[in-house]
């Protein structure tokens, strides 16, 4: 395997990670939000799907018997708007309240995403690693030849 696929499978990674942490940022930022979603209704939980693509259609790598399984890096498939109906919370002072009481408020659960948050950290964190490790890798190569 050459060190630029290597390096380009970690950048799809972080490319990736990146966008999920913007997407739960977004929906921590957005919690108490009313008045955000489609038709002013509140907002809608957001997450990032991920699909996996074959690095490369070539002959050769499905031939290679040094590999059990074809590389493959990671493209975002979709955003998915959580389709959960909104929590209903009793606050008849709240602008938003219906003539009951109740405010539509999105469906986050804050720790939830706190949790997903430090995954999607831990994820970007492993794929800087590779990426730092196939570029020394690629130095001390070039540097066998001086």
């Amino acid at each position: 395997m050459s060190f630029f696929k290597a390096m380009n499978i970690s950048s799809t990674g972080l490319g990736a990670q990146r966008l999920r942490m913007n997407i739960l940022s977004s929906n921590l930022a957005n919690a108490q939000t009313t008045r955000g979603g489609p038709g002013g209704g509140p907002y809608r939980r957001k997450d990032v799907v991920f699909e996996a693509n074959p690095v490369s259609n070539s002959f050769s790598d499905f031939l290679d018997p040094n590999f059990q399984t074809q590389l493959t890096n990671v493209k975002v498939r979709d955003i998915h708007v959580d389709p959960k109906p909104p929590r209903r919370v009793f606050d008849p002072s709240h602008a938003d309240a219906d003539k009951d009481g109740y405010v539509e408020m999105p469906n986050i659960q804050v720790m939830s995403e706190m949790v997903n948050m430090i995954t999607a950290t831990r994820a970007y964190e492993a794929n800087t690693t590779a990426l730092n490790n196939a570029k020394q890798m690629a130095v001390k190569a070039l540097e066998i030849g001086r």
